[in-house]
């Protein structure tokens, strides 16, 4: 059974049930409900989710605002669904930080395919940090996700920006070895 926990941030009552019942069902997850983008926000108060499945068009904030302030703060993944099936609009999402886009309607067994695929490419576990301020504390050093500063015994380091995004993903799983194929993958994408 899968503990990950995902925020689904749609305003349909039916998309939300539906799409709520085959992550459940078929992938095992933890699924939080949420009809705006404003109490959505208000949760992340008491931590983030592993991952967000959000809608664009929203009452109140949209999901590009939404989304644009996760991405501020985490790093997690962000699924996009949308009625909105034009070029731009996706190309907005994916420049906002959302790291999947499907377009309404859509099969769920799709969706939950796609949920699998990014958590197995993330491989999201548990990260000893302070999502308030966005770091990470491994020993003496010290990762500032939100400004990409590095600290080692509190004296900051120059890094470029792929060794900071190689960097983090070794702070993230400290113990874990990676083939040359997942580093690739995981900083300089597929």
């Amino acid at each position: 059974m899968v503990n990950q926990q995902i925020y689904i941030v749609e305003d349909d009552a039916n998309i939300r049930d539906i799409v709520n019942a085959y992550l459940k069902k078929e992938g095992g997850y933890h699924v939080t409900l949420l009809e705006t983008a404003e109490d959505a926000w208000e949760l992340t108060s008491t931590g983030q989710p592993d991952m967000w499945i959000l809608d664009i068009m929203l009452p109140g904030m949209d999901g590009y605002e939404l989304c644009k302030k996760i991405r501020q703060v985490s790093e997690v993944p962000i699924i996009i669904i949308s009625a909105k099936d034009e070029e731009v609009d996706k190309i907005l999402g994916l420049e906002l930080g959302s790291d999947d886009y499907l377009t309404k309607p859509f099969s769920p067994r799709e969706l939950v395919a796609r949920v699998k695929r990014l958590f197995k490419r993330t491989e999201l576990q548990p990260i000893q940090n302070n999502t308030a301020s966005h770091l990470i504390h491994l020993g003496k050093l010290e990762i500032d996700k939100g400004a990409r500063i590095v600290h080692w015994n509190q004296q900051e380091i120059e890094v470029t920006s792929k060794e900071f995004d190689m960097l983090e993903i070794f702070a993230r799983q400290p113990n874990r070895a990676f083939s040359r194929e997942e580093l690739l993958t995981l900083v300089w994408g597929g």
